[in-house]
């Protein structure tokens, strides 16, 4: 391959897939001469897992760049709002152990000390939080993060998504094929064909005999079919640190259709993992994950019984219940991600766990990432490809470092599984020198530098301090004090102000389901 890129081809579907493949089509596709063809190649035989239905607010804006509609979102994938996520038992387990990341940054974020401010001030008892951003109490009373007249992907509150994965994967793809024309071929990979230098040439498919192209995205999930079985890239597992290796998921409708419906990813401690818990307009998607050296699947079963009983819904031993769909899967990621003229993208690059959602915020990044640097010939690919493994290597680790500061930070005592998850030698050596640092000072933007992090300092600050991490810092200069009070004021007023003019989260998604939404 020697001349201009003319051919994408994508190999699997599901969110990974049709989120790829349509904002490739969507910035280089089209009829004009010149466009870039766009194929994706889907076994009509393989099911999608179905379990990553909550979103980073990014979402947005990758919804809005391929042209999709807001209000069809939610009307055909039960989607609902999510404006951050609520932790229930992490810190040690007690009554009231509860406390939120939310999607918005603090008020006066980057202008004030606010956490000096914080440990201070009369505020000090008080969840950070809810000090610095209205969002906890938004959640709290199952409000909207926008109103009914605001346009579509504008926001009050900063929100991604809660949605049906099976739905949403439908929707990408009727709207890559009809609207920005991707090519879709349902059939069965049964080679992999290359060129002398080592290049794919094509994949050879069941129906459709040989498929060629220029570049082609491996989004084929776990089993990684050309990044890591036809190159061999290795996985490098991760779960010396995130012990995690299985996940139990099932369903849970519900029975009533005007219940406050939550608009926050509730994630849930046991002795035996932890549960998520995701409110859609119809159902719950709920599910346990846990670590196969700690706890057996049917004793991580009966937890998540326990838990769906204690949280209202069915009893734990209910024929109403379904039983839950046991996921296996290996914590960890690739070597590198992009290797001759193939690249990974979601599952097939790597997996951690669901904690804090940043598999779908991966498959953004790293779709973004292919649109706006795509080579325009073979002759620039490695140096593209080099940059991308430079780029998602330090994202990956940086995600691992940010979902261990939940497990290092527990004081919890009823299981091996939260001691062991203590222990500093499971910790990333970069996470134990921050986290010596920030015993005297919070996290802040010197920290984390890169200009897109996946976690700004904001939301180490959130986990650090919602997980009863206290700091010595200096005491404050009255000046500097004055600012912070300053700014928790405003905070309180802006949540004075959204608890009175946001609608109910349920009463918005009624709405929108009636009226649909203004355009952007």
């Amino acid at each position: 391959m020697t001349d201009a890129l003319r051919h994408i081809v994508v190999l699997g579907g599901g969110s990974a897939g049709w989120i790829t493949a349509a904002l490739l089509a969507a910035e280089h596709g089209g009829a004009e001469p010149g466009a870039l063809r766009i194929s994706l190649i889907e076994s009509p035989d393989t099911p999608a897992i179905g379990v990553g239905e909550g979103t980073w607010p990014s979402m947005r804006e990758t919804l809005r760049r391929i042209g999709l509609r807001e209000a069809d979102l939610v009307r055909e994938c039960d989607a609902a709002f999510k404006q951050g996520s609520c932790f229930e038992g992490w810190v040690d387990g007690s009554a009231g152990d509860r406390y939120y990341h939310p999607f918005s940054l603090p008020q006066g974020y980057g202008e004030a000390d606010l956490v000096g401010g914080w440990l201070s001030g009369a505020d000090a008892d008080r969840p950070f939080a809810e000090c610095v951003s209205a969002q906890p109490h938004l959640c709290n009373e199952r409000l909207a993060p926008k109103q009914t007249t605001t346009p579509e992907f504008a926001a009050v509150a900063n929100y991604g998504y809660h949605f049906d994965a099976v739905k949403i994967g439908r929707l990408l793809r009727r709207h890559a094929i009809e609207q920005l024309g991707v090519r879709h071929i349902a059939d069965e990979v049964t080679a992999v064909r290359s060129h002398e230098n080592g290049d794919i040439r094509a994949l050879q498919t069941r129906g459709h005999g040989e498929i060629e192209g220029d570049l082609f995205i491996d989004c084929s999930g776990l089993p990684s079919l050309l990044l890591g079985q036809h190159y061999g890239v290795a996985l490098q597992s991760q779960q010396q640190v995130l012990f995690n290796d299985s996940a139990l998921a099932l369903q849970v409708p519900t029975t009533d259709a005007q219940a406050p419906l939550a608009s926050a990813t509730i994630a849930t401690a046991h002795a035996e993992g932890w549960s998520w818990d995701i409110g859609l307009p119809t159902r719950r998607g709920i599910g346990l994950v846990f670590s196969s050296a700690h706890t057996g699947a049917e004793a991580a079963e009966r937890a998540l019984r326990r838990h769906i009983e204690r949280s209202g819904g069915p009893a734990a031993d209910s024929p109403d219940l379904p039983a839950a769909r046991l996921i296996r899967f290996t914590p960890g990621y690739r070597d590198h991600f992009w290797h001759r003229n193939c690249v990974a993208v979601g599952l097939s690059a790597g997996f951690i766990e669901p904690l804090e959602a940043s598999a779908l915020a991966l498959v953004e990044l790293s779709a973004a990432f292919i649109r706006d640097e795509l080579p325009a010939k073979r002759a620039d690919m490695d140096l593209v490809a080099k940059r991308f493994n430079e780029a998602f290597a330090y994202r990956w680790a940086r995600i691992i470092d940010f979902l261990k500061l939940h497990y290092a930070l527990s004081r919890r005592e009823d299981s091996d599984y939260w001691r062991e998850h203590r222990r500093p030698e499971t910790q990333p050596e970069r996470l134990r020198e921050l986290l010596q640092l920030w015993r005297h000072r919070a996290p802040y933007r010197n920290d984390l530098y890169r200009i897109e992090e996946v976690f700004p300092a904001a939301s180490y600050q959130y986990v650090l301090y919602g997980m009863g991490f206290r700091p010595a810092p200096a005491a404050l200069r009255p000046a500097r004090l004055a600012e912070a009070q300053a700014c928790f004021r405003d905070a309180a007023t802006v949540t004075r102000r959204l608890l009175g003019g946001l609608p109910r989260h349920r009463d918005l998604i009624h709405h929108i389901h009636a009226h649909g939404m203004p355009a952007a």
